[in-house]
């Protein structure tokens, strides 16, 4: 049996306002929450010092998004040192909506990823496939790929000297050093919002994939360790069954996560 501590996200995306965000408070605060299972939610970037301040300290608070730099001219992102700033130590990178609606390539979700976790915050890093993709079966190449930028991503930095026959390229690569501190999500794009949900079968292989891959691009021991979610039309109805799976070590949710259901996912392997 697994030792990994089973953990759950609510991912909230762009909703509520303080009066709804007091109710889930409220909800969150008067539950019997299985202590065996870590919980975070995910807030918009203007409500994480209220929730943060307001939630219980036992339940976490991610922010939605972090950009790959500490500080500096890029209007209207935050930064993880921000967010470590007003007392939140978790972030959620390269969601599919991140990816497909604002474009952010596998390498940007990769050096966010590497910034994130140098500046001392914990990361749900997201993956998943299109059901194109799927359907054309390169699931498996397509996880691996997003995993790959994620665990080590490769920079170039060119320096030319004043010399105009001098010219040096350096690379640099980054990889996670921490994996303690990462929870890969594998969340197909397919099953998010759609009430589609992979079945158990399906999320427990694509999980035992992720482990095949870790082992032999990681370490044997990351594999066994890190703990990998499911993400895809979670409900209070579907995720017992999906929490049996050897692999399944927890859930990233959105919708649901809105909603007392919730308390029901958080609670699965009760």
């Amino acid at each position: 049996m697994s030792d990994r501590k089973f953990i759950v996200g609510g991912n909230w995306k762009m909703n509520g306002d303080k009066n709804s965000i007091n109710e889930i408070i409220k909800f969150m605060s008067e539950a019997s929450l299985d202590n065996r299972t870590e919980t975070v939610v995910g807030v918009p970037a203007p409500y994480l010092d209220y929730v943060r301040t307001k939630m219980p300290a036992h339940i976490g608070v991610a922010a939605q998004n972090c950009y790959k730099v500490a500080k500096g001219a890029y209007t209207g992102e935050i930064s993880p040192a921000m967010i470590k700033d007003i007392g939140c130590k978790w972030v959620i990178l390269g969601h599919s909506e991140r990816r497909s609606i604002f474009k952010e390539s596998d390498e940007l979700v990769g050096e966010k990823v590497g910034h994130a976790l140098e500046e001392g915050l914990h990361v749900m890093a997201c993956i998943g496939e299109l059901l194109e993709e799927r359907e054309s079966g390169k699931t498996q190449e397509v996880v691996y790929r997003q995993t790959k930028a994620i665990a080590g991503n490769c920079c170039v930095f060119i320096y030319i000297s004043l010399l105009p026959q001098t010219q040096f390229v350096l690379w640099y690569w980054h990889h996670v050093k921490d994996w303690n501190k990462v929870v890969l999500a594998y969340e197909p794009v397919w099953a998010i919002g759609t009430g589609k949900t992979a079945s158990p079968e399906q999320a427990q292989e694509v999980h035992q994939q992720l482990r095949t891959w870790l082992k032999d691009n990681v370490s044997v021991e990351v594999a066994e360790s890190v703990r990998i979610m499911y993400g895809g039309s979670v409900t209070s109805a579907n995720c017992q069954e999906l929490a049996k799976k050897p692999d399944v070590d927890g859930f990233l949710v959105g919708g649901a996560s809105l909603k007392p259901d919730f308390i029901t996912i958080v609670n699965a392997k009760m």
